[in-house]
């Protein structure tokens, strides 16, 4: 499991496995992650992983955050990448990483205006009386792997190019584009002016990816 260890002046303090979609750090006590410290800020950066791949996106701190000591506000993260926030180090150890950005980004991306909703209301899983389902990606160098939909909001896609959000609400899961000129498809079909409710075996293609809906019963049954 990919992990973050946080140092200070080359001594360790503390190791994080990353075993959750989203990890806020900063400096007070109801982070994920706290740093102790007046360099950090809050709520100072927020971690976002999916599939085998993580990034980093500052939060609009006061003295930044770093990777490899450059001033980054998001960044695609690599194996044995550091993260310097303050004077406290995290270096990234995950040896599934993706290496390019380029692919990484076509697979998740945040969109900048829900990444401060995501800190305080997303970053545990829902709770609303829905089976859980996950998203099966077909297509590019994520293929065969899974998207759990555990979460309220799951956001997905390009940013820049298409953004799309699944909420998980107690009558099922709902698709909205909420960025992006050209529709996203469900089934061949553009959905970018509605809500679309998936259903089982849904057929979805964004940035490029596509994937499908799967319902997740131990009796075999799919959602209405």
């Amino acid at each position: 499991m990919a992990k973050l260890v946080l140092s200070l002046n080359g001594i360790v303090q503390r190791e994080y496995e990353i075993n959750q979609e989203r990890l806020v750090i900063g400096r007070k006590p109801d982070n994920d992650i706290q740093i102790d410290s007046l360099q950090v800020s809050g709520k100072h950066a927020l971690l976002i992983t999916m599939l085998q791949d993580s990034f980093l996106e500052d939060l609009g701190s006061t003295n930044g955050s770093y990777v490899n000591g450059k001033l980054v506000s998001k960044c695609a993260l690599k194996d044995c990448d550091v993260i310097m926030i303050g004077r406290h180090e995290l270096k990234y150890i995950n040896k599934n990483a993706t290496s390019d950005d380029d692919v990484f980004e076509k697979t998740m991306s945040v969109n900048p205006n829900l990444v401060r909703a995501a800190v305080y209301s997303a970053n545990k899983p829902a709770d609303v009386g829905t089976p859980l389902c996950h998203l099966s990606i077909l297509n590019g160098p994520n293929a065969g792997k899974e998207v759990e939909l555990n979460k309220a909001s799951t956001t997905l896609g390009k940013q820049g190019s298409q953004v799309a959000e699944v909420a998980r609400r107690p009558e099922g899961y709902f698709l909205t584009q909420i960025e992006g000129d050209i529709p996203l498809l469900v089934n061949n079909e553009g959905i970018s002016t509605k809500t679309y409710k998936l259903k089982d075996s849904d057929l979805i293609e964004l940035a490029g990816i596509k994937m499908q809906f799967i319902t997740i019963y131990n009796d075999n049954r799919t959602l209405a």
